[in-house]
């Protein structure tokens, strides 16, 4: 009589492997650790656009004032170009550990004159509207190449070029965005029309006898930005 034997095939289930379960603490630790590189990637990129400064003193006002906290384009330059009337932060030339906030008056190749409590621009008087009041000093420089003229608004108590100089256009951080804090002081920054001052403007009127305001007049209002190469 014959015998059958038969071999049953082992569970195909039974011979892998078991995977072993991370403990809950270990994907909970993993997790913590992937936001906060996230979040420090995402920190370094938009601190390469966006800057942060606050409002230490009164040379801006009525602009700005003490403790206010600004953001700064910085972009603006490397993509766009210098504009009369913007609010600009930059690198003290004197000391560039420190950083200034001014309006910018000339671009390279201006001529400002500050005479009778008024400011010109290649012979334009420019109108002002946002000064706290009139400058009570008088002079005249020439913007040399690759330089920038820069005045607080607060005229005659603002540590500025018409008193130690110009500002590199490479000590330029950035263009002023907006006064993020307080809340209650929230406001966009720049909505000056740029100022137009051509240099072959003259500086009186001969029929109206009056200087001509920027408005009037043709010319130019831009610098194309050179690269920053910050300090």
């Amino acid at each position: 009589m014959d015998s059958h034997y038969s071999e049953t095939a082992p569970d195909q289930e039974a011979t892998q492997p078991i995977r072993k379960k991370r403990p809950v603490w270990v994907t909970f630790t993993w997790e913590i650790v992937q936001t906060l590189l996230m979040a420090v990637v995402l920190y370094f990129l938009i601190d390469t656009v966006v800057g942060r400064v606050r409002v230490e003193n009164i040379s801006m006002q009525p602009t700005l004032h003490e403790g206010q906290f600004i953001l700064v384009n910085k972009l603006a330059y490397r993509l766009g170009d210098y504009r009369r009337g913007d609010v600009v932060v930059f690198h003290y030339p004197i000391n560039p550990e420190e950083d200034y906030i001014k309006r910018l008056i000339g671009l390279p190749g201006d001529t400002i004159t500050i005479q009778d409590g008024r400011v010109y621009v290649n012979d334009t008087v420019l109108e002002e509207p946002y000064i706290a009041a009139p400058p009570e000093y008088s002079n005249t420089w020439h913007v040399p190449d690759g330089q920038l003229f820069v005045l607080g608004d607060n005229r005659n108590q603002s540590s500025d070029s018409h008193q130690w100089g110009f500002v590199p256009v490479d000590y330029v951080v950035g263009k002023a965005l907006v006064i993020y804090w307080p809340l209650e002081e929230l406001r966009i920054l720049n909505q000056v029309p740029g100022v137009r001052a051509a240099n072959d403007t003259p500086a009186v009127d001969n029929q109206a006898g009056e200087a001509p305001s920027v408005e009037d007049q043709p010319g130019f209002d831009a610098y194309p930005a050179a690269q920053p190469s910050a300090p």
